[in-house]
């Protein structure tokens, strides 16, 4: 049998023994980030040698970008504008404020700690290591103890940081000498990857969400392939932006903002097409392919870094997931009147995931020449997050659920208790259990 063969093997046998136990497992420090990332460790060069980035990358590549794509067609999909409304001073403040503020401190502080980067290459440092993974530590963010006002702020952040993050990283990329985007200059990146793809997705996305429509009122789509359907929007929204040298990634976040809010915007008689149910097949394909992206990660960058550890790559993943994270989200929300313990718990569960994996893959098929330093400061961030966000999220979550509790039994009034309508935009997270029999 083929190598190749014994790695489908091994991935399939990895994904269904989590399948198994997921249940068991998800009150427990051993999240499913957790399975897989140490799952690929075992798999590739360090140690079994069946999962290697230089043997074959073409379907690894094709495997993270999928995944990417996927997640954020979905997450902008099931954003309404109600989550930005109500509440909405929230993710608002930690977007708008606390991300570029986040890209700013990682890029500065990699200045001392990562001699010989460039200053473009150290600016994509911070870029890379700047959107969040709500599904890394998912029972913080939907630990029924959390008030619902933190749990709605932090995955709406999650759901819109990985596309607002493309823009810088498409011109911080294009700024350096050699890579694919800089032979077009950063103007011509600028209309190509910003502009052009943004319509592109406009375009993909409203139209494609008014043929849905379209076809629904006449009874054309049966229920199975309404969900089959967004799979072929965000493919081709992201396949005709790549096509005229765009992003394909920001194409696929602009297009489902515009897939999702027409179906919510048109209705069909006297029905109105739930974005969210549409959604779940594409968004349970794309929490799949996450997962086995991250066993992926282990195997390709996060094994291969750990046998070149060094107290600056180290001391630069423990301060990005600490001060690059935590000190913007005080200055975000800085004036809130939301309390310090509620601020230290958002500024703590910021995890880095599937978005800083595929862009610092993207980094490493360009000619960037520190592209084996920034490979190995990426991987060792995000591997460290998976591990230190998945074993405190069980923990953390009680211990500030008790304190909001407490907090809301006394006469003052807490801005933590504000009433937010639950949003089901990022129900990948925490998937209901059937009823026992």
């Amino acid at each position: 049998m083929s190598s190749g063969a014994w790695t489908g093997v091994a991935v399939a046998g990895v994904a269904a023994a989590y399948a198994l136990g997921s249940r068991r497992l998800s009150s427990t420090p051993l999240s499913s980030a957790i399975v897989f990332v140490g799952s690929g460790i075992l798999l590739g060069p360090a140690v079994l040698d069946l999962v290697d980035l230089e043997r074959d990358p073409a379907p690894i590549i094709a495997l993270l970008e999928a995944a990417l794509t996927l997640v954020l067609f979905t997450d902008a999909m099931t954003i309404r504008r109600r989550d930005l409304r109500t509440g909405g001073f929230l993710p608002c403040r930690l977007l708008g404020i606390g991300l570029p503020l986040s890209i700013g401190a990682g890029w500065l502080l990699a200045w001392p700690l990562l001699p010989g980067l460039t200053v473009w290459e150290l600016a994509l440092v911070g870029a890379i290591l700047a959107p969040t993974d709500a599904a890394l530590g998912k029972t913080a963010i939907s630990h029924p103890r959390v008030p619902a006002l933190v749990r709605h702020g932090l995955n709406v952040e999650s759901g819109l940081n990985d596309g607002m993050v493309l823009p810088f990283f498409v011109l911080f990329l294009a700024a350096i000498p050699g890579t694919h985007y800089a032979e077009e200059g950063v103007a011509g990146v600028f209309w190509r990857a910003l502009v052009l793809s943004t319509a592109l997705g406009l375009l993909v996305g409203g139209l494609g969400g008014r043929l849905l429509q379209w076809s629904r009122a006449r009874g054309w789509v049966t229920g199975e392939w309404r969900q089959v359907y967004p799979l072929a929007v965000a493919a081709a929204s992201y396949e005709l932006a790549v096509v005229t040298d765009g992003s394909g990634f920001i194409a696929a976040w602009v297009a489902g903002f515009a897939f999702g809010f027409v179906l919510r915007r048109h209705r069909t008689g006297h029905k109105q097409e739930d974005p969210d149910r549409t959604a779940e097949f594409a968004e349970n394909l794309g929490g799949l392919l996450a997962s086995i992206s991250l066993l992926v990660f282990g195997a390709v960058l996060l094994g291969p870094a750990l046998e070149h550890l060094s107290w600056r790559i180290i001391l630069y993943a423990v301060l990005s997931l600490t001060v690059v994270r935590m000190l913007p989200v005080a200055l975000s929300l800085a004036g809130s009147r939301l309390r310090p313990p509620t601020g230290a718990y958002i500024g703590w569960f910021g995890p880095r995931g599937l978005a800083s994996v595929v862009l610092a893959l993207l980094v490493v098929g360009e000619n960037v020449p520190g592209v084996e330093l920034l490979g190995r400061v990426v991987a060792i961030t995000v591997g460290l997050s998976v591990l230190l966000h998945g074993v405190s999220a069980v923990a953390l979550a009680e211990r500030y659920g008790r304190w909001y509790e407490k907090a809301a039994a006394t006469p003052r009034d807490l801005r933590e208790g504000t009433p937010v309508p639950e949003s089901p935009a990022r129900r990948r997270l925490d998937p209901p259990d059937p009823p026992e029999r």
